[in-house]
């Protein structure tokens, strides 16, 4: 949800709006943003390797959970950012039951070292480093329904945004470095046989794009987003299940809205829509969500 963040494009790619990773958004210091985002993400086509098909077997592949976060100013300029999704899946068809449970923790510290102001323009550049880990037992290799990959994963993030009065532009380019995981089997076949349990996870490159209006009130933004599996990923083969070190490229386009409520500043309103356009190995996922979030200023002073 996210988380936004790329927790594996199968099932639950997220572009969300609310103090995350992905925007440039700073919360003040001393300042608690914390709320829960609903998502619901479906297919039932997807892309074996280049090949775009759809599997009777499968019918539609749906996810849907809510995430809970939260966001603390340490300093107006640095961010500390914590995100846990609950994720169930399911299958309209066929035999493979659904799992669900929580997927992975996420912290992340968010640090925006230059603000500068020239006439009506407002330059930001921001610095981002993320870990993710796994918070329950939950089964990697059972694609596409597990909820997760289990993969331990460390992120770089560059950001830029440049806003002119209530139009911004934000672009991104992140580089996730994914631990390796183990299975429950002693061999796999990718483009060779493995004999061991403990699978070679490829790392990940995400560019986004970021454009619209934001105000005190109102952010609304048009995304573009964009994953690359890095070396070491395979195609799934034909008539296969995919598999965690599946390469998973996805090109994905995106709404989001954040609303603050005029009698109660503290409270916002978010959601959004998103779908993946173009991609390999992956669904043609079509993904909503919206949800709540509640801003404690423990400052002594507060405006």
């Amino acid at each position: 949800m996210k988380k936004i963040y790329l927790c594996f494009l199968f099932i639950i790619p997220v572009m969300m709006s609310a103090q995350t990773d992905i925007d440039a958004l700073m919360m003040s210091k001393n300042n608690f943003c914390f709320g829960a985002v609903y998502q619901y993400s479906s297919w039932d086509k997807y892309w074996e390797g280049t090949f775009k098909r759809e599997n009777l077997n499968l019918g539609t592949v749906s996810s849907q959970g809510p995430a809970f976060m939260g966001d603390y100013g340490i300093l107006d300029k640095l961010n500390f950012l914590v995100t846990i999704p609950y994720v169930e899946t399911k299958a309209t068809a066929g035999t493979m039951k659904g799992q669900k449970g929580m997927q992975d923790l996420s912290l992340t510290l968010k640090y925006m070292p230059i603000k500068k102001k020239v006439g009506a323009f407002t330059y930001s550049l921001l610095v981002l480093g993320s870990y993710s880990m796994p918070t329950s037992d939950y089964v990697a290799d059972y694609l596409p329904l597990s909820i997760g990959m289990r993969s331990k994963t460390g992120t770089f993030r560059l950001m830029g945004d440049v806003q002119y009065r209530t139009f911004f532009t934000t672009f991104s380019a992140a580089y996730m470095k994914r631990g390796n995981i183990t299975i429950d089997r002693n061999s796999y076949l990718d483009d060779e046989i493995h004999y061991t349990n403990e699978v070679n996870m490829p790392d990940v490159i995400n560019v986004n794009f970021r454009f619209g209006y934001r105000s005190p009130r109102l952010i609304a933004e048009a995304v573009i987003d964009n994953s690359v599996t890095q070396s070491g990923g395979f195609d799934i083969t034909k008539n296969n299940m995919p598999f965690p070190s599946n390469t998973m490229n996805a090109f994905k386009l995106g709404l989001n809205g954040k609303y603050t409520v005029i009698k109660k500043p503290e409270l916002a309103i978010v959601g959004g829509y998103n779908v993946v356009t173009e991609g390999r190995n992956v669904g043609e996922t079509t993904s909503f969500y919206g949800g709540v979030f509640y801003l404690i200023n423990f400052n002594k002073k507060s405006k």
